[in-house]
């Protein structure tokens, strides 16, 4: 039997972090909304997929960190007042 070699959940992560990031911009708060809710669920499933890793022999960390890395920045960019003001 032929075991998996990536993290499902890693990429999906990583998918929703990077759409997160680029919808932020949108002005109006419609950033806020269309890039902020997708950086929280990419939050949430890079963690679970950190967890996942440790039991999978450490598949998938690398796009789960990074996924963690593009939520920090949609996470400052609205802070900084994208998809408030932009």
């Amino acid at each position: 039997m032929e075991t998996k070699r990536s993290n499902p959940w890693a990429w999906w992560a990583f998918g929703i972090g990077l759409v997160g990031l680029v919808l932020m911009p949108i002005p109006f708060f419609i950033g806020v909304i269309f890039g902020g809710g997708p950086a929280a669920i990419a939050g949430i499933l890079a963690i679970i997929a950190l967890f996942k890793s440790r039991h999978a022999g450490g598949r998938g960390i690398a796009p789960a960190v990074v996924a963690l890395v593009l939520v920090a920045l949609t996470l400052a960019g609205i802070s900084a007042g994208g998809g408030i003001w932009w």
